[in-house]
């Protein structure tokens, strides 16, 4: 199969496995739901994703690609650490905030076992954390805060409890605009913080 045709079967079968998430819960979608939403066969589910729980993972790692690509990237490249924070707060913000994100995470709060929110850890923040710290390293070489507190600080100030609340349906989906301005909030927050250690 093609790479580009590829592709888009595997965005179908998310796309379906999203739906049928919000729809029916984790215990109510089955793989062969997916398929049939997605107009896919089962077995190339199975042979894709291995089982049900096999694409959650997949789902996960795809939310937090765009935002793992771009902290590569500014590392590689070595951008000025700063810079390449204001350039990626908003954009981390809005895929933690946004349907799919929240969505995984709720299904993740209602699975008994946890193994669903050790998914997401290992497949967003234990990915994302890291580079993040990465960054870190050069902004706080004069800080005696660790690379790891710092990382801390931005997530507080960046995220706090606002996911959260959008697990729970307390806080609805942020404008670009909201986005934005809680970004530029936090990210004057934490350089003052740098500047006060």
């Amino acid at each position: 199969m093609r790479e580009e045709k590829k592709r888009a079967r595997h965005e179908a079968i998310t796309q379906a496995a999203y739906s049928l998430l919000a729809a029916k819960g984790y215990s109510g979608t089955s793989m062969l739901g997916i398929a049939k939403a997605a107009q896919a066969s089962n077995e190339t589910l199975y042979r894709w994703y291995g089982d049900k729980r096999g694409l959650f993972e997949t789902m996960v790692r795809d939310n937090s690609d765009h935002i793992k690509t771009m902290l590569e990237q500014a590392i590689e490249e070595q951008d000025d650490p700063a810079e390449a924070l204001c350039r990626i707060a908003p954009i981390l913000l809005a895929m933690l905030l946004g349907e799919r994100a929240v969505l995984l995470n709720r299904v993740a709060a209602a699975d008994p076992t946890g193994e669903l929110g050790a998914a997401i850890a290992v497949g967003g923040r234990n990915v994302v954390k890291p580079l993040i710290e990465v960054l870190m390293t050069n902004i706080g070489k004069k800080q005696k805060a660790s690379e790891e507190e710092l990382a801390g600080w931005f997530f507080s100030l960046l995220i706090g409890d606002l996911q959260i609340r959008r697990v729970i349906g307390v806080y609805p989906v942020p404008s670009k605009a909201q986005i934005e301005e809680r970004s530029q909030m936090a990210l004057q927050a934490f350089f003052k913080l740098l500047e006060e250690n």
